[in-house]
């Protein structure tokens, strides 16, 4: 049989009600199969869940089987059941590492860690999951489709993680730490992934802010020269000209953006 592995991704609501389970009783592995494929097509995920387990349980070894933990992967993920879409996904691969469908479930085992990144103010551990997977995809399958959308996903994971180095150096700064805000945005700028993100003009401009505060104008203006050099019409840029100029050092180069409305510069929080 032909699988038909639906790739479409979007979320759907949890829904927590209780409900009766599929009572077990022997039934032909077409008959099962598709009818769980009909309560997939009419977004019963649940229902569609448990005919695709009963076609696991009662036909373990059939091609049926394989086809069913693939769509469990799929119906859990629709459901926003995502740790059981990560454990369909994770038997999959140990069960059938070698068979070309292991690259929709390594894909779609990093989706899911993927669509669980919370804000940067708390703790990051499942966007560290969502890089790890999808720098696994990118490394087992390159070339194809989903190391397209990994690599695009890999960006934006990036981007959030450098956002969290980013907030506590900034909590580090109001807290007049400056040495502990001078790690982090260090860590920002130095990253070779983060290079990429749209963080490391700000992280620039806060080293200047925080070697002026240690009053070491030699090394802000050489922050201000690095920032200037990268990034000369960035109005990040044009704030540490202007900081410098008044503190009477003379960057490099002239800005070639506008400063933005004090207000803007604020360190959030």
């Amino acid at each position: 049989m032909t699988a038909v592995l639906i790739l479409g991704l979007g979320l759907s609501a949890c829904n927590n009600r209780p409900r009766a389970r599929l009572a077990y009783e022997e039934r032909p592995v077409e008959l099962l199969y598709n009818t769980g494929y009909d309560r997939l097509e009419r977004g019963r995920w649940r229902d569609a869940i448990d005919y695709f387990q009963e076609v696991e349980r009662q036909h373990p070894y059939s091609e049926w089987s394989r086809h069913a933990i693939l769509m469990q992967i799929y119906a859990n993920y629709k459901d926003g059941q995502y740790m059981e879409a990560i454990a369909s996904a994770d038997r999959f691969i140990q069960l059938f590492p070698g068979n070309p469908s292991a690259a929709y479930a390594f894909y779609m085992r990093a989706i899911c860690y993927f669509e669980q990144i919370v804000d940067v103010g708390r703790d990051q551990a499942l966007t560290e999951q969502a890089l790890a997977g999808l720098r696994e995809v990118v490394r087992r399958y390159p070339g194809s489709s989903y190391a397209t959308d990994a690599l695009v996903k890999i960006d934006m994971v990036n981007d959030q993680l450098a956002g969290k180095e980013m907030a506590i150096g900034r909590y580090y700064q109001r807290a007049d730490q400056p040495l502990a805000a001078m790690n982090r945005y260090r860590v920002v700028v130095d990253n070779p992934d983060f290079q990429r993100t749209s963080h490391v003009a700000e992280a620039l401009y806060r080293m200047v802010e925080v070697n002026l505060m240690l009053g070491l104008t030699d090394e802000a203006t050489r922050n201000a020269s690095v920032l200037g050099h990268n990034y000369p019409g960035s109005p990040w840029y044009a704030e540490a000209y202007a900081l410098l100029t008044e503190r009477g050092a003379q960057p490099d180069q002239a800005p070639e953006g506008k400063r933005e409305n004090w207000l803007q510069r604020l360190i959030p929080g």
